[in-house]
């Protein structure tokens, strides 16, 4: 149905978007009057231009402009050629938008000089314009002008527009009160209208606001609402697209603001979208490349970027840019572009030009404040690589100037700054003392994330921090331990979120079991189920993007309170007749902290690259082997990894119990394979501390849980076994192996065994599972523990595998249930057959029963096996994590 007033078209596609356009279409059909064709052309123009084909939205655009021409209203024209320039900046015509902003403007002035309802309009579409150019200051003129009429007129539409545009023009000059009042304001106005996709941007400009000003969880959920109110309108936000990926960026999730910027810019390409917004997921993706170190994706990205914004005018985009790609040429050692210097000058091949350096960091000065303490940072170790310590302390000391500027995690690039100059200056005090404060800065960041996987992530931003750290106290191997453990799963000590009991996620979490069972019964009966597959991801996605908007409880004393930091002194009183050896990593090379009868000794080992090498050579033979096929290769490849990752501590181990705290990318080495570990009780830990903390859990007087999950080769058929040997556990099979009563028996045990497969997601850690009954047990699940079992044994596959994330974090099961109150844990690191398992198992227990801790039950258990190869190496496989 037509409106009464084709002028009523106008509010409506930003109100009900598909409806104005279809009454449009129909208002042409009838062959109106120019006045009202023209509103027609213009509401199909915006329609196109903001969510459909952008050269089309044009072309009605034009053909709006050539009919308010005929129909002689100023008023007509100049709103229609301020639509126009708002639609030529999208298409990165920057001349023709601004040329046709300025004759909008004058039309409007000459029609009402005391302003009217027209000119506001059209002064905050130029403002708008000016904003995206980086011409900030001038967008705030057109908007002290606007805003004032907006609000006399009581034009609340386009005062609610206006004052959420001052918002990001706000954020851009630094002023982030200011701009959450703006976007406070905005939504109060919107809501007073019926202007529902209105309303969705609005909460798009809370989420900027949240974004700049580092409160990740609030973002996230932002986002996420706008993209929900987006796709119910049916019309796609490319900037939504945008904002997300760089929040993304600042919480760690590098990869998948690449995975999600390649897709939105795919989109963009089908649905012909503007320019404008390509070359900011250009951006989105250089910075997520470059975070993931693909360096030849960052420099392609960037560069294309570049030449984007180039084209667009946008100079302050244009450099940022071409920081990225330098920043990657200077990883990756390429050779300069074009720009370099020459044969006589200070760069040569694989190398950064100082001077490009130089020029990029002084211009962003000028254009972008924001991102000059990064260029200065680069300048500063282009400076430092050539040999030029002067000029390299100049450019760093301009870095560490953001040191006291923003929210905490962009403040931590200030105080790298600060700690580089320091070792430039051989100063190691002051390199401690700044790498403390990054730190500091990084732990105060992580206190506002309640998602385990985001608490984790967050940690890679402070890695360059420890080595620094850790490279000033090589010499000094208790003091290196102490850094060492600094920065090494931080995350785990952070008392947990629990996360809501919201009827939701627990809706999610359900149909995401029971879609994944139905998958599983695809596969099984050789049958595609596409469909089901599409709806499994979109779970997956809600229970994640759910689970990364929890808030932190704002702790401080697990992190940033010097007297609950770890203290070497009390490991070592702690450890008694135990010895702990800690890997640890600086500059590519491993050392092994040994820590033991009072004193800790430093010893050296192999590269990084090596040990990593010859871990998954070692894997790979023991998985062979498990299924008869490796031969005494194993041994070979036993010995090697032992060398690359132990080195010359191999003599100094004893024959005691011994716990292993490895580098986080090392957990996964099936450490009992070791021929100088094979004969004693070993235990694994994510850190020292998280062992320190793991030994002072009392366990409780809970019960027994025996879980026999359905699939197994074996049946579970040690689950009856223990039942007898126990007594009293409460054992859950059939239906009762489900999701609800398991964690409902699980919940405070003093020890709970699962018999159930295990999948381990290395590219989503969080959705590793248990299959039960009604499908896969998640990480996700077991966060909803008031209380993790005392001790758990996990007989599957796979159960025990971490994903190393941010430097030196873990994700996965066994992560999630440390630092809820596990303080033992045996589960395996590599595929066995079930089969081999049972024997192992039943011996495992038999040791508990006796009173034996982990470590030790489980040595007692492998030496009670079968000799044969698959029963040894299901023994190997299995690993001890924890304390108790």
């Amino acid at each position: 149905m037509i409106p009464g007033s084709a002028a009523d078209l106008l509010p409506m596609v930003f109100a009900r978007p598909r409806e104005a356009l279809a009454a449009a279409r129909r208002l042409l059909e009838s062959g109106p009057p120019a006045a009202e064709a023209s509103i027609a052309h213009q509401v199909i123009g915006i329609w196109e231009r903001d969510f459909g084909d952008l050269a089309s939205g044009l072309r009605h655009l034009r053909r709006a402009r050539r009919l308010a021409a005929l129909s002689g209203s100023p008023d007509r024209q100049a709103d229609v050629l301020a639509t126009l320039g708002a639609a030529y900046i999208r298409a990165g015509r920057v001349r023709q938008s601004l040329a046709a902003l300025a004759r909008a403007v004058a039309l409007a002035e000459a029609a009402a000089p005391s302003g009217g309802r027209t000119l506001p309009r059209i002064l905050f579409r130029r403002a708008y314009v000016l904003e995206v150019l980086g011409r900030h200051r001038e967008a705030l003129e057109d908007l002290r002008r606007a805003v004032p009429l907006l609000r006399r007129n009581a034009d609340t539409i386009w005062l609610a527009r206006a004052v959420s545009i001052r918002a990001r023009v706000h954020l851009a000059l630094g002023s982030v009160d200011r701009a959450r009042g703006d976007v406070q304001l905005a939504e109060t106005l919107f809501g007073t209208t019926g202007q529902e996709h209105d309303k969705a941007v609005a909460v798009l400009s809370q989420g900027i606001v949240a974004s700049r000003s580092g409160d990740v969880p609030a973002a996230l959920a932002l986002f996420d609402r706008a993209e929900r109110r987006f796709a119910e309108f049916g019309t796609p936000s490319h900037e939504a697209a945008v904002e997300r990926g760089r929040i993304l960026l600042v919480a760690g999730l590098a990869a998948e603001a690449l995975k999600e910027a390649r897709a939105a810019i795919e989109r963009l390409d089908r649905l012909g979208g503007p320019p404008l917004l390509r070359a900011e997921l250009l951006l989105v993706a250089a910075r997520a490349a470059l975070a993931c170190g693909r360096w030849e994706a960052a420099i392609d990205r960037a560069r294309a970027a570049a030449r984007s914004f180039r084209a667009q005018h946008r100079q302050a985009q244009e450099l940022a840019a071409c920081l990225i790609a330098l920043q990657a040429r200077h990883r990756a050692g390429q050779v300069p572009g074009g720009a370099g210097e020459s044969a006589g000058g200070d760069a040569g091949e694989g190398e950064v030009s100082l001077r490009e350096a130089v020029g990029v960091a002084r211009r962003l000065s000028e254009l972008a404040p924001a991102e000059a303490p990064r260029a200065w940072l680069l300048a500063g170790r282009v400076a430092a690589t050539r040999g030029r310590p002067a000029e390299a302390a100049r450019y760093l000391a301009e870095a560490a100037r953001a040191r006291t500027r923003g929210p905490a995690y962009a403040r931590v690039d200030g105080w790298l700054a600060r700690a580089m100059l320091a070792e430039t200056a051989g100063r190691r005090a002051g390199v401690l003392a700044a790498c403390r404060r990054g730190l500091d800065l990084l732990d105060e960041h992580r206190m506002t994330l309640g998602a385990a996987e985001l608490r984790a992530r967050v940690g890679s931003q402070g890695a360059e921090l420890a080595t620094l750290a850790q490279r000033a106290v090589l010499d000094d191997a208790r003091r290196l331990l102490a850094w060492s453990e600094r920065w090494r799963a931080t995350a785990l000590a952070v008392p947990p979120v629990r996360p809501p009991q919201d009827p939701e996620l627990l809706r999610d979490l359900t149909a995401f079991r029971e879609i994944s069972s139905r998958i599983d019964e695809a596969r099984a009966e050789g049958t595609a189920a596409p469909a089901l597959e599409r709806e499994q991801r979109r779970l997956e996605r809600a229970i994640r993007n759910r689970m990364l908007a929890l808030r932190g409880r704002g702790e401080t004393a697990a992190l940033s309170d010097p007297a609950a930091r770890f203290d070497p002194a009390a490991l070592l009183r702690e450890l008694g007749d135990r010895l702990l050896a800690e890997i640890v990593v600086v500059d590519g090379r491993l050392k092994v902290l040994l820590c033991g009868r009072g004193r800790v000794r430093a010893f050296d080992a192999g590269t990084a690259a090596r040990a990593a090498a010859e871990a998954e050579h070692a894997a790979s033979l023991l998985r062979r082997t498990a299924y008869g096929r490796a031969g005494g290769r194993l041994e070979e490849g036993a010995l090697r990894l032992q060398e690359a990752l132990l080195g010359a501590a191999v003599p100094h181990l004893g024959d005691g119990p011994l716990v292993l705290v490895p580098p986080g990318r090392l957990h996964h080495v099936p450490w009992a394979l070791l021929p100088a570990l094979r004969e004693r009780a070993l235990s694994v830990c994510p850190s020292a501390a998280a062992w320190l903390r793991a030994r002072r859990i009392r366990p409780p007087g809970g019960p027994v849980v025996l879980v026999r999950g359905p699939g197994l080769g074996s049946g579970g058929a040690e689950v009856p076994i223990l039942a007898r040997l126990y007594g009293t556990a409460t054992v859950l099979e059939g239906e009762q192996a489900a999701t609800a009563p398991v964690l409902k028996h699980m919940d405070g045990s003093a020890l709970t065994h699962i018999a159930a497969h295990g999948a381990f997601r290395a590219d989503s850690p969080m959705f590793s599972s248990l299959q039960l009954h009604d499908g896969p047990l998640t990480v996700h699940d077991v966060e909803r523990l008031e209380r993790a079992p005392y001790r758990l044994v996990l007989a599957g596959c796979d159960s025990g595998r971490m994903e190393p994330v941010g430097g030196e974090e873990l994700l996965g099961l066994a992560a999630a249930l440390l630092p809820r109150g596990t303080a033992g844990i045996v589960a395996s690191t590599a595929p066995v057959p079930d089969r081999a398992v049972v024997p192992l198992m039943t011996a495992l227990h038999e040791g508990l029963g006796r009173g034996l801790d982990t470590a030790e039950a489980l040595l007692k258990a492998r030496a009670a096996l079968p000799p044969d190869p698959l029963h040894q190496a299901a023994g190997w496989a299995f690993c001890a994590i924890g304390a108790a």
